[in-house]
């Protein structure tokens, strides 16, 4: 597994991964989340295609450590979708693996993430992978933090 940027090249096909439909709710699609990215540069939109060999998987989007807002000079993941035919092979996991590294060789003590709550919800995963919720809420989500360790 490994991250690739998204360009000409490879948008169309990044573009048609979909989560299940129980997931809809909580996973907004690539265009939507390509077009949040274009509509809010003030959060430092940094997305990547998530490969496996060479065909996209995923899709990942971080707010990286905005200016300002509610999550200033903080990384936050803002998108984490795997398409539904790949989902339950431990893509996602290695993703978040591969993000924690990233954000933590940029001097991040935490990544933060939120997420909707409902039938179906994130959490589980989340929770398995170390974070906990910070008691806050945003725009209706539960705020998540993952506090990095040194390595």
């Amino acid at each position: 597994m490994h991250l690739r940027e998204i360009t000409d090249d490879n948008r169309d096909a990044v573009r048609a991964l979909r989560v299940p439909r129980e997931q809809k709710q909580f996973v907004a699609s690539v265009s939507r989340s390509l077009k949040e990215a274009a509509a809010t540069p003030e959060a430092n939109p940094w997305y990547r295609a998530v490969y496996r060999r060479d065909e996209p998987v995923g899709f990942v989007m971080l707010s990286w450590k905005p200016p300002a807002g509610p999550f200033e000079g903080q990384h936050f993941l803002w998108r984490l979708l795997i398409d539904k035919r790949y989902q339950r092979r431990g893509i996602g996991w290695e993703v978040l693996t591969q993000l924690t590294d990233l954000v933590r060789a940029d001097g991040a003590t935490q990544l933060l993430t939120s997420y909707e709550p409902g039938e179906g919800e994130p959490w589980p995963f989340y929770r398995r992978f170390g974070f906990q919720p910070t008691g806050e809420i945003d725009d209706g989500e539960i705020v998540l933090r993952l506090t990095l360790s040194a390595r």
